[in-house]
């Protein structure tokens, strides 16, 4: 089943960055490796200008791939309001990824900052995908302001701790059926990916695992098969996790059973 983010259709659940890598060309070979169709960008790099944005630019458009702009490093309502609307003139699009951060040790979400922002965003035509934290009060609320995407954090960006409260993400899958819930930072291995996908979360994003690691390219492979892995385990039924053991081959009727009086 494809993925759906504001009336268009994906075929791959996970979304990737563009910043941290050794190289350009290790960029674009780690985001075809990873068979994401969404790459997320930073508008400060890309207007930094001159050769150097244009070249970055250049290489993303070979990709063939639909850019998700982010406004990422912005610390106010105001300043990532205006960074959303030179988005949108720059990118031609009215996706945005809004990020308002609160603390500089965790990179936290401002959660007040956010909701309002994406309202404001939303009143003027933008399609908000939310950067923040598993509550959720916080979620219903950017749900309540018109977001049809939310994406809370497993962990502190680029901690690679995985996922640290697992009932807390599981309660937001449960009580926002109809919201496509994208888990976004902290992710640090394929099975934490994994482990997402099974809690049925639409889809992950992912930059700092991949574009740090030894190999980025082989990396990005092994996400890719880590989420395949997880969506595919979700829809066919995992089974719950019990107190006791339940044996796999039945006793009864073997030899060695005998009926109890």
């Amino acid at each position: 089943m494809s993925l759906s983010f504001y009336g268009r259709e994906f075929s791959s659940r996970l979304l990737i960055g563009s910043a941290l890598y050794p190289s350009p060309s290790i960029m674009q070979s780690a985001i075809r490796s990873s068979g994401a169709e969404i790459v997320t960008v930073s508008l400060r790099r890309e207007s930094a200008g001159g050769k150097t944005g244009d070249s970055f630019w250049k290489l993303i458009r070979e990709l063939d791939v639909t850019v998700l702009p982010n406004t990422a490093g912005c610390r106010t309502v105001r300043e990532a309001v205006t960074t959303a609307k030179l988005a949108r003139e720059l990118f031609g699009t009215s996706w945005i990824k809004l990020e308002v951060i609160a603390d500089n040790d965790t990179l936290q979400p401002d959660v007040v900052g956010l909701v309002e922002a994406a309202t404001i965003l939303i009143k003027d035509g933008f399609d908000v995908f939310p950067y923040c934290t598993e509550d959720l009060s916080v979620a219903t609320s950017l749900v309540d302001a018109g977001c049809k995407v939310v994406m809370p954090w497993a962990a502190p960006i680029g901690s690679a701790k995985g996922i640290i409260n697992r009932d807390a993400l599981r309660l937001l899958r449960d009580r926002l059926p109809d919201i496509t819930l994208v888990v976004d930072a902290g992710l640090g291995a394929p099975s934490h990916a994994a482990q997402a996908l099974e809690l049925g979360y639409d889809a992950v994003l992912l930059n700092t695992a991949i574009a740090k690691a030894k190999d980025p390219v082989a990396m990005a492979s092994a996400f890719r098969l880590g989420v395949e892995a997880g969506r595919t385990a979700y829809e066919a039924g995992l089974m719950d996790a019990r107190d006791f053991a339940s044996p796999s081959t039945p006793v009864v009727g073997t030899p060695f059973w005998h009926a109890v009086s």
